[in-house]
């Protein structure tokens, strides 16, 4: 009789392998442009892959 061998995962594949190493998929959400606490222009980026969201003060 032959030894049977275990099958191989198969590694991660799609936009989440991205996101995983820092590279996102910014994109500008235009819903909220005035944050009312700071009194600031705020720019709000959400990633298309993960719906990850940043703040950038302008």
């Amino acid at each position: 009789m032959s030894n049977i061998l275990p099958f191989k995962k198969k590694k991660p594949q799609g936009g989440n392998l991205m996101c995983k190493n820092n590279h996102h998929k910014w994109e500008v959400v235009k819903e909220r442009e005035f944050d009312v606490k700071k009194g600031k222009l705020v720019t709000i980026e959400k990633c298309g892959r993960c719906s990850k969201t940043r703040n950038r003060l302008i």
